[in-house]
């Protein structure tokens, strides 16, 4: 684990839940934080429930599951987070949000603690321009959800020093994940990538193409994905595939970055996926129904 013992996660929804319980397993003393402690609270539910699912399924032992929650514990205040190894913020995937996380942790933070962000999209370069640290700040991120996911994207700012980027891949390494380096554009690599395609399958709905089940059915059985574009929009949130497309299209001013008007409807709605109970699939009954 080399000079990083204790993590600080700044976020205890599906993310940052996700990497707390991962960092905890792996022996990593962590402190998780969010807004409100009833979001905190609910955070450590979630991993106490993923752990009990795991010993049920025998992909871990009752012994490890109470030493990993050992491992975690509340922090109320954000300035806490300050005092730990490694701060890792997964706030939401907002620009302003997650500067305005970083100014407020600046006067709490240790000499030695290294800055992490999860962003999916956001440029590292930016987010570390307003802490007083750039060269020990760097992107690290996890794929959802995190304890299952292998990789890990290690995306460097422009002035992140290599001691820095040494000890975000050991650490990565650690917690048994596959790292990929990223340059610091837009969306780097796996969204860059996969969000464009969900937008696409998007745009195909939208111009009557085929239906949602069509299309999820078609992508899963044509080309061996486990999970439909469409269905992956959902689990993935739809706000947030919005969000990404939004970086891309202002980041990099190409058309075919232009997020489909049916993407920004549902999300004017408030459907956005899993999360809401409505997406492009309705999941308030006993199984999910198309929406469309």
């Amino acid at each position: 684990m080399g000079q990083i013992k204790t993590i600080g996660v700044i976020g205890a929804g599906q993310m940052g839940s996700g990497i707390a319980h991962v960092a905890a397993v792996n022996g990593y003393k962590v402190l998780l934080h969010d807004v409100s402690a009833d979001r905190i609270v609910k955070g450590i539910e979630a991993i106490r429930g993923n752990m009990i699912r795991q010993v049920g399924k025998g992909h871990m032992v009752q012994a490890d599951m109470d030493a990993a929650l050992a491992n975690i514990s509340a922090a109320n205040e954000l300035q806490a987070i300050g005092t730990t190894d490694l701060a890792i913020e997964a706030a939401t995937e907002d620009e302003d949000v997650k500067k305005a996380i970083f100014k407020a942790l600046a006067p709490h933070l240790s000499d030695k603690t290294l800055l992490a962000s999860n962003t999916s999209s956001i440029s590292i370069t930016r987010l570390a321009s307003t802490t007083d640290r750039p060269e020990r700040f760097i992107g690290l991120h996890f794929m959802n959800p995190v304890p299952i996911m292998r990789l890990v994207e290690i995306i460097r700012g422009i002035a992140t020093d290599a001691h820095t980027y040494e000890l975000a891949v050991n650490f990565a390494k650690s917690l048994g994940k596959t790292t990929a380096n990223a340059e610091d554009f837009p969306a780097f690599i796996v969204n860059r990538i996969l969000i464009p395609m969900i937008n696409e399958a998007i745009y195909t709905l939208y111009e009557g193409v085929g239906t949602v089940d069509a299309i999820d059915t078609a992508m899963k059985l044509g080309a061996n994905h486990p999970m439909g574009p469409l269905e992956l929009a959902d689990f993935v949130g739809l706000d947030v595939v919005l969000s990404v497309m939004n970086v891309l299209y202002d980041g990099l001013s190409d058309s075919k970055y232009r997020p489909c008007p049916l993407l920004v409807k549902y999300v004017e709605a408030g459907w956005l996926g899993r999360k809401s109970g409505r997406g492009f699939y309705d999941y308030r009954g006993e199984k999910p129904v198309p929406t469309r």
